[in-house]
C-alpha cells in the first residue's frame, strides 16, 4: 500500500497521550509557537493521571526543614539502587521549580494556615538521609491528579494546543536511518486511519497495569506506547519491575492513597495488631510500597488476614478526627463507602495489594530523549511519564514521585524537542513509501480473520497468567511456566478475530488492537522477571532469599544492571546503572531497610 492511500497531516510535534506528562510537554511546545497535535483515547481530563490521589513530592520545606539532596537519597534508596543517579538528581532538584510553576498555572493546592502549599508525609520520604519521616507531598486534598490535569489542560487551551480526542495511535513511523517521523492513528468513532507526520514524536501514553487481573489502572492503560515502541525495534527497559500498591480496596482494586497513612492511618491484622512495627520499626506504615505490600501478603499467607476468607487486612482511620477526614480525605471516604460499603470514620477499610505502577518502559535519558542501546538518542523520538524509563524509579517507585516525574520529564522532553529543532538535529523528512503496510495488514487481519481466538477470552487468560505467575512474590517454577504460557497466548493474540463482522463496532476493533500491545508488555515482563535471578525492590523471588551475603536477596555483583528486552527473538541484554550524579557525590550501594 503506498503512502498516498491514507491521509497525512503535518505537525511540528505530535504527542501521544494527554495525561500529566503529555499535557506538560504540550505546554512547552505550544507556548514556544510550535504546531502541536495531542492524540488521546479519552478526553484529556479523563486521562489516568486523574486517579492520582496523594500528592506530588517537592522539598519545599513549608512545614519543616527539607532539602532536594535528602529527596534524592530517598529516591535512590527507594529504587533499591537501580535508579540512574543523574536522572534522579535532575528530578529532585527540579521538583520545587515545577511545583511552583504548576501553582502559577492555577493548581489549587491545599494551604497551611500561613498560606503556603500544604505538605503531608508519604511512604519512604525521610529527612536528613533516612532519619525520620518528612512532610514533602504537596496535595490538593486526596484529588491531586484531578486538580493537576485540569490546571494543565486549561493552560493548553490558552496556548492553542490542537487536541485529537478519541484517537488511538497504532504504530510508529520510522525511516531506514531509524529516525521517527510520526505515528499512524485511528479515529475511534469512524475507523478512519491517518498518518500524523511530525518533526518530533513524544510518547506520553502512560502505563500498562491492565496486563494484571487485579489493578488500580483504568481500562485504557493497555501499554500502547510500549507495544508501538517494541514493534518499531526499540528495546524496553526493566520491565520485570511492577509496583503493587499496598492499599487497593479488597475485591475492587480501587486505589486508597498512601496519603491515608500519611495522615495517620494504621494497617491492622485480624488480631487488631499494628503489624508494620514488626517489618519496618522506624517507618512503620510509611515504609516503601514494596515493603508494605510484602508485609501485608505475609500476614495474609500466615493466617492473620481478615474477613471470612482471611484474604485482606484493615486500614484503620477511626481514631482520626472526623473533621480532618472530611477535609483532607473526602474522596477516600466516598470510595470506601461506594466500593467497600464502609464509612471509614466508623470502621476500618478492607485493603489488599493491587498492581499499580510500571517502573520500566521505553529507555530515555533525563532530557526525555529516547535512547538506543548505545545511549545515543533516537532521532525525533521522546518519551515522558509512566511509559518512559529515565530510570528515576529503578526497582521501586516512591509514592508522589510519579506526579513529579510527569511534570519534570514532560517539561524536559518539550525543551529537548525545541533544542533539537533549533540545532537542526531533527526536521521534517519524507515518509517512506511503505510506511503504512504493517499497520494496514494488522487492520485487514482483524476484518478478515475467521476461526480465530476471542479477544476478551484471550485478554482474560493473559491477565490471569500474569497475576498468578508474576505477582507480589515470584517463584522460580512459576516464572518458567509463566514464560511458556505467555508465549502460547501470543500465538492466540496473533489470530484474534472480531466475531460479529456484520456489525463491527469500533470498540471491538480498538480492544483487539489494545491486546496487540498488552501481549508485548506481558512478554517483556515475564521474560525479564524469569531471567533476573535476584530479589530487588518490587521483584522478589523465593529462590533469592535474605542472606548475609545478599541482604534482602539482592545480588549486586551479578545483577546491579538494567534489563533490556528486545521483541526480535525475545532477546535480553543489559546495561550498567548510572551511579554518577550530575553535581553531587554518588550515593553508594548499601542494604535497604526502613
Amino acid at each position: 500500500m503506498s503512502k498516498l492511500t491514507i491521509p497525512v497531516r503535518k505537525f511540528d510535534a505530535v504527542i501521544v497521550g494527554a495525561g500529566g506528562s503529555g499535557l506538560r510537554a504540550a505546554i512547552q511546545l505550544s507556548e514556544a509557537g510550535l504546531k502541536t497535535a495531542v492524540l488521546s483515547k479519552v478526553f484529556p481530563t479523563r486521562s489516568h493521571t486523574v486517579a492520582a490521589q496523594g500528592g506530588v513530592s517537592a522539598s519545599l520545606g513549608n512545614s519543616e526543614e527539607d532539602h532536594w539532596h535528602w529527596h534524592m537519597y530517598d529516591t535512590v534508596k527507594g529504587s533499591d539502587w537501580l535508579g540512574d543517579q543523574d536522572a534522579i538528581e535532575y528530578m529532585c532538584r527540579m521538583a520545587p521549580e515545577v511545583v511552583v510553576e504548576l501553582e502559577h498555572f492555577g493548581m489549587p493546592f491545599d494551604r497551611t494556615d500561613e498560606g503556603k502549599i500544604y505538605q503531608r508525609p508519604f511512604g519512604g520520604h525521610m529527612s536528613n538521609f533516612g532519619e525520620k519521616p518528612v512532610r514533602r507531598a504537596c496535595a490538593a486534598a486526596d484529588r491531586t491528579g484531578h486538580a493537576m490535569l485540569h490546571a494543565l489542560y486549561q493552560r493548553n487551551v490558552r496556548a492553542n494546543t490542537q487536541f485529537f480526542v478519541e484517537w488511538m495511535a497504532l504504530d510508529l513511523i520510522r525511516d531506514e536511518s531509524g529516525q521517527v517521523l510520526g505515528v499512524i492513528a485511528l479515529e475511534m468513532e469512524t475507523g478512519e486511519v491517518v498518518a500524523f507526520h511530525a518533526k518530533a514524536t513524544v510518547f506520553a501514553t502512560g502505563g500498562a497495569g491492565r496486563i494484571f487481573y487485579s489493578s488500580t489502572n483504568a481500562f485504557i492503560n493497555t501499554g500502547d506506547g510500549l507495544g508501538m515502541a517494541a514493534r518499531a525495534g526499540i528495546a524496553l527497559e526493566d520491565m520485570e519491575f511492577w509496583q503493587f500498591h499496598p492499599t487497593g480496596v479488597a475485591g475492587a482494586g480501587v486505589l486508597i492513597t498512601e496519603g491515608v497513612r500519611g495522615e495517620g492511618g494504621i494497617l491492622r491484622n485480624s488480631t487488631n495488631e499494628r503489624f508494620m512495627e514488626r517489618y519496618a520499626p522506624n517507618a512503620k506504615d510509611l515504609a516503601s510500597r514494596d515493603v508494605v505490600s510484602r508485609a501485608m501478603v505475609t500476614e495474609i499467607n500466615e493466617g492473620r488476614g481478615c474477613g471470612p476468607n482471611k484474604d485482606f487486612v484493615l486500614l484503620d482511620i477511626t481514631h482520626l478526627d472526623p473533621a480532618m477526614i472530611m477535609k483532607r480525605l473526602p474522596g477516600i471516604r466516598e470510595i470506601s463507602i461506594q466500593f467497600a460499603g464502609i464509612d471509614p470514620i466508623k470502621a476500618p477499610i478492607p485493603v489488599v495489594p493491587t498492581c499499580h505502577y510500571q517502573m520500566g518502559g521505553v529507555p530515555t535519558n533525563y532530557k526525555g530523549q529516547v535512547v538506543a542501546n548505545d545511549g545515543t538518542p533516537v532521532k525525533g523520538f521522546y518519551a515522558a511519564g509512566e511509559v518512559a524509563c529515565a530510570s528515576v524509579h529503578g526497582a521501586n517507585r516512591l509514592g508522589t514521585n510519579s506526579l513529579l516525574d510527569l511534570l519534570v520529564f514532560g517539561k524536559s522532553s518539550g525543551d529537548s524537542v525545541i533544542d533539537d529543532l533549533k540545532s537542526g538535529a531533527i526536521g521534517l523528512k519524507a515518509l517512506p513509501e511503505n510506511f503504512a503496510d504493517r499497520t494496514m495488514a494488522r487492520l485487514d487481519r482483524l476484518n478478515t480473520q475467521t476461526g480465530g481466538a476471542d479477544v476478551n477470552a484471550t485478554r482474560l487468560e493473559l491477565q490471569r497468567t500474569m497475576q498468578k505467575h508474576c505477582g507480589v512474590f515470584r517463584f522460580k517454577e512459576m516464572l518458567v511456566e509463566g514464560v511458556e504460557k505467555i508465549l502460547e497466548i501470543e500465538k492466540a493474540v496473533a489470530r484474534t478475530e472480531i466475531k460479529d463482522k456484520s456489525q463491527v463496532w469500533n470498540t471491538a476493533r480498538v480492544e483487539a488492537l489494545e491486546l496487540d500491545n498488552l501481549i508485548e508488555v506481558a512478554k517483556s515482563t515475564m521474560i525479564s522477571a524469569e531471567a533476573r535471578k535476584e530479589s530487588r525492590g518490587a521483584h522478589v523471588r523465593d529462590d533469592a532469599p535474605d542472606t548475609e551475603a545478599n541482604p534482602n536477596g539482592r545480588d549486586d555483583l551479578e545483577w546491579h544492571k538494567h534489563t533490556l528486552w528486545h521483541r526480535d527473538g525475545n532477546r535480553l541484554d543489559y546495561k550498567p546503572v548510572i551511579m554518577k550524579p550530575l553535581s553531587v557525590e554518588s550515593i553508594a550501594l548499601k542494604t535497604r531497610s526502613y
